[in-house]
C-alpha cells in the first residue's frame, strides 16, 4: 500500500513538472511572436530624396508617397534598387505600368 502511494505521488510530481515545462515553453513561443511593429518611415523625406532628379517632381513625389504609405519602404537612390523593396517594385497602375518611381 505504501509503495502504491509513493508511486502515485511520484507520477503526480512528474506530471506537474511536465505541465510547468510545457507552459514555460509556450510562454517563450508567445513572447517571440509578439514582436513590435517596425517604425513608420517619413515618406515625405525619403520621397524628396527619391524624386530629386525627376523632371516632373510633383507627380514623382505624389506617386512615391502613395507607394511609401502602402509599403512602408522606398528603395534608396534616385532610381532602380527595386530589389530592396519588393512591394514598391510590384505595385502597378491600371495600365500595367510601374506605379512607383
Amino acid at each position: 500500500m505504501a509503495a502504491t502511494k509513493g508511486l502515485v505521488f511520484a507520477m503526480l510530481l512528474i506530471s506537474f513538472a511536465f505541465v510547468l515545462l510545457m507552459e514555460s515553453a509556450q510562454m517563450v513561443i508567445t513572447t517571440q511572436v509578439d514582436s513590435p511593429l517596425p517604425d513608420e518611415i517619413d515618406c515625405g523625406e525619403v520621397c524628396d530624396a527619391r524624386c530629386q532628379l525627376s523632371s516632373r517632381q510633383k507627380i514623382c513625389k505624389r506617386a512615391c508617397g502613395t507607394c511609401c504609405a502602402r509599403c512602408q519602404c522606398v528603395p534608396p537612390g534616385t532610381s532602380g534598387n527595386y530589389d530592396v523593396c519588393p512591394c514598391y517594385a510590384n505595385m502597378t497602375t491600371h495600365g500595367g505600368r510601374h506605379k512607383c518611381p
